[in-house]
């Protein structure tokens, strides 16, 4: 399946000025964008189950890959697409094992070792920050900022597609993309925004004309 995605709604409801997740994912996907990820930690496993299952038919409807974030045993659960899988996640070998040859496997890195490691445990896709300082997730402060420069370097040592995530909307998006990034993870840029449809359209817009 094709990774080279433009835009990647990665999900939390607790960032949603209060609406619910899977009516966000509908106006995200209307808008265009092309992976979405289950990620809302803090929630049950149960809740996150049945708002997997909205999310799943969500997205099989458009053609986009679900990914769901850490959880191996969920994205089986679910019939995902894929899972992405942070440094201290089970190993990316592990992962296909259980979800099998045609699982999508991302792996989130944030330097060029720990990128081309992930390269050589087969990941599909990497997900590369905090590219600009964030408050979305607990990222060590040595990380929350690398740059798009960091980006970059990463895009020239793998030979993998590198999503950019963290603090992107589409007011900075253009220089990631620009340094080598197949496209970015948002977050709160849609969530949070006031039509979450035409933010994402606006995002998937810079993007396609920094590439």
């Amino acid at each position: 399946m094709n990774t080279e995605w433009r835009t990647y709604l990665v999900t939390q409801e607790s960032r949603s000025a209060g609406r619910e997740t899977a009516a966000i994912a509908e106006a995200a996907l209307a808008g265009g964008v092309d992976a979405v990820q289950l990620r809302e930690k803090g929630r049950p496993a149960r809740e996150r189950y049945e708002l997997g299952r909205r999310l799943r038919d969500l997205t099989a409807d458009a053609g986009v890959p679900l990914i769901v974030n850490d959880r191996v045993d969920l994205a089986a659960a679910l019939g995902a697409d894929g899972v992405h899988l942070g440094q201290s996640d089970l190993p990316v070998g592990v992962a296909r094992e259980r979800l099998g040859d045609e699982a999508i496997v991302g792996v989130s890195a944030s330097t060029v070792p720990e990128a081309r490691a992930a390269a050589d445990a087969g990941a599909d896709y990497l997900g590369v920050g905090a590219v600009y300082a964030t408050d979305t997730k607990d990222v060590p402060a040595e990380t929350n900022g690398v740059g798009p420069e960091r980006v970059g370097a990463i895009a020239d040592a793998v030979d993998l597609p590198v999503v950019g995530i963290g603090g992107i909307d589409a007011t900075n998006a253009a220089p990631v993309a620009e340094a080598g990034a197949a496209g970015v993870a948002v977050v709160s840029a849609v969530t949070a925004a006031d039509d979450p449809r035409a933010a994402a359209a606006a995002i998937r817009e810079v993007v396609d004309d920094a590439r």
